[in-house]
């Protein structure tokens, strides 16, 4: 590889971009503590809020295997209501 091929790359933006990221998770400490536990908690959160908010409609509403017209049928109702 040619030393101005090695500069090209050194100087795109996304290598940059990459070097900087990989330079700062690597030299941390606690960092990587503190992103563990975020992580873990955002898991936590979005699984329970996904539990309890977001209930499975189609599963409660629909019969097995008939999910599409289902919603084409509440689809078109709607329309035909407006």
């Amino acid at each position: 590889m040619s030393a101005k091929h090695k500069t090209m790359k050194k100087t795109n933006f996304w290598y940059r971009v990459f070097d900087l990221y990989y330079d700062g998770f690597r030299n941390m400490r606690l960092g990587k503590t503190l992103w563990t536990v975020i992580l873990i908690k955002l898991l936590i959160i979005f699984g329970v809020l996904k539990m309890f908010f977001f209930p499975n409609f189609l599963k409660e509403h629909a019969e097995q295997g008939q999910e599409s017209e289902f919603v084409a049928t509440e689809l078109v109702e709607r329309a035909e209501s407006h």
